[in-house]
């Protein structure tokens, strides 16, 4: 946390530039940090995607009963699902040097910190599978009253601030006079909700009806059906876009009515600042954000995940299905009785040789968010704004950016010394190969840039940082793709094949990932003859 001195020097650092960092130049930062591109390796994505047709002679044969294809939360739940229904012989094949997709954590000079999710909502009635499974690794226990949490992996206080006007303050949602125009427009965006909502909500969306209500939403824009309903608040439009851009990776203007509405209505509703708590739901999270979540569901399987294997060709034959696969010099030829491909969507149209219509269809209509995520090391703490204190998550009103984590908020120990912060950035789908062609040094600038409005020494306290860009992070939820036919289709589309991914839920969360591979594991098991599953 910042200390009282600190942000009280902030106004006469900020009068007097020299005083700030000394007589460095602005790009000094780039002479001495040490920096770099880790994480997803869009080469050897590139490689599966533009493999040959025809796999090579020689290639090493390997066997098991089901094989998973992707590695992270559905590809896990999936495998999860198939012990417990008493398959043993599976195998989880991951493209990546590490599993976990976008849960993977990370650490910098023993400081840990995510490489994307970054937290766990509570789970609510609709998710008692994942209710449970958290029950069962011990985050949670049973009691008359509910479930119990265990206190030291909930979000520490304080949870979120929002630089708004000048200062920081607490919560995301900018305040304003309670006879304010802005307050009127949050009282009728509450009432928006709650009116939607009444259709049916729920998170895993699929434990939710589907009606021509739903579809009806799903047709509109977020930003349409906001301004049908007489929302046109700059204030209330900006928030909604940041809530949208960092649940969906784009903002009211792409996303579905449908999708926006149920942000709110499948979780904690909305409520105008004053008329009632507007909190976000208590979350679940920890320095390297979702990867003890990643570990505890690959702990009991863990030698049957195989990382550094990229899967480049799914054959179906008349006994076997036939997978290829690139395990560094080496390919593998893979045969199983089932395969769960735990992949997006249009990498599974990749890999199959012979992908189902509805595979297809769906995957076509789905646009996908570019994300960066930034950890940077800093030898301290930067000059801060007045106002509400370091936070767990901390925002800039109207930047194009999402904010940034403190790595460090969960830690029980008094921190001193080096601190870790992770800034997250989604990008437009348009603008996928200008992130893939950006130096890390550009990147970086572009972070140093979007914060110096609150940080103002942030490149002076910048020791190292280090990069990953998920070019196809998530699925965006566009008008039109949840309610789609060929989505809804794809996992009834094959016999031998499941698939389990969060683009079946049209878009990415925890959450979904989870249940859709419980479903295609449970469903693989059926597949082969498994009454108890």
């Amino acid at each position: 946390m910042t200390s009282p001195s600190r942000r009280g020097f902030l106004g006469a650092a900020l009068a007097a530039p020299a005083i700030l960092g000394g007589c460095a130049k602005p790009d000094d930062w780039r002479t001495r940090v040490d920096g770099r591109w880790i994480g997803d390796n869009a080469v050897l994505g590139h490689r599966v995607r533009d493999a040959a047709a025809h796999p090579p002679a020689g290639a090493r044969a390997r066997r098991c009963d089901v094989l998973v294809v992707g590695s992270g939360i559905a590809g896990l739940s999936a495998a999860r699902a198939l012990q417990r229904a008493g398959i043993g012989d599976f195998a989880v094949l991951e493209l990546e040097d590490a599993p976990g997709g976008n849960s993977r954590g990370h650490a910098m000079h023993g400081l840990r910190c995510p490489l994307g999710a970054h937290y766990l909502p509570l789970p609510g009635p609709a998710a008692s599978d994942i209710q449970a499974w958290l029950v069962e690794i011990g985050l949670a226990k049973p009691t008359a009253g509910g479930l119990k949490w265990d206190e030291r992996q909930l979000c520490h206080s304080p949870q979120e601030r929002l630089y708004f006007n000048g200062r920081w303050q607490d919560g995301l949602l900018p305040n304003v006079p309670r006879d304010s125009t802005t307050q009127v427009q949050y009282r009728l965006l509450a009432k928006a909700i709650a009116d939607a909502g009444r259709i049916g909500f729920a998170l895993p969306t699929a434990r939710a009806p589907w009606t021509p209500a739903h579809a009806a939403l799903d047709a509109l824009t977020a930003a349409q059906w906001l301004h049908d309903q007489g929302i046109t608040d700059p204030l209330v439009l900006a928030y909604l876009d940041y809530c949208c851009r960092d649940d969906y990776g784009a903002g009211i203007a792409t996303v579905s009515a449908w999708a926006l509405v149920h942000y709110f209505a499948s979780r904690h509703g909305f409520s105008a600042p004053g008329d009632d708590s507007n909190d976000r739901d208590p979350v679940l999270t920890w320095p390297d954000g979702n990867a003890p979540l990643m570990q505890a569901l690959r702990r009991p399987f863990a030698d049957r995940v195989l990382t550094g294997r990229a899967v480049f060709r799914i054959d179906e034959g008349l006994q076997d299905i036939t997978a290829w696969a690139f395990a560094g010099d080496e390919v593998e030829r893979w045969s199983a009785r089932h395969v769960i491909v735990a992949t997006p969507l249009f990498i599974a149209t990749h890999v199959l040789s012979a992908p189902p219509a509805a595979l297809v269809a769906a995957a076509k209509l789905q646009r996908r968010a570019p994300w960066m995520v930034a950890n940077l090391r800093l030898d301290e703490l930067p000059l801060d704004r007045v106002g509400a204190p370091l936070s767990w998550d901390n925002v800039i009103h109207g930047s194009p950016s999402l904010g940034y984590v403190d790595a460090q908020h969960q830690s029980l120990a008094r921190v001193v010394g080096e601190r870790l912060l992770t800034a997250y950035w989604a990008f437009s789908d348009t603008d996928r190969a200008r992130l893939l062609a950006m130096s890390w040094q550009d990147a970086t600038q572009l972070i140093l840039d979007d914060l110096r409005v609150v940080h103002p020494d942030l490149a002076q306290r910048l020791v190292q940082v280090d990069i990953v860009r998920h070019g196809h992070a998530m699925a965006i939820p566009t008008p039109g793709v949840r309610s789609s036919a060929a989505l809804a289709a794809v996992p009834d589309s094959a016999t031998r094949l499941s698939f389990a991914h969060a683009d079946l839920s049209a878009y990415s969360v925890f959450e979904e990932a989870f249940t859709r591979g419980d479903t295609a594991g449970r469903r693989a098991a059926r597949a082969l003859g498994l009454a108890a599953a």
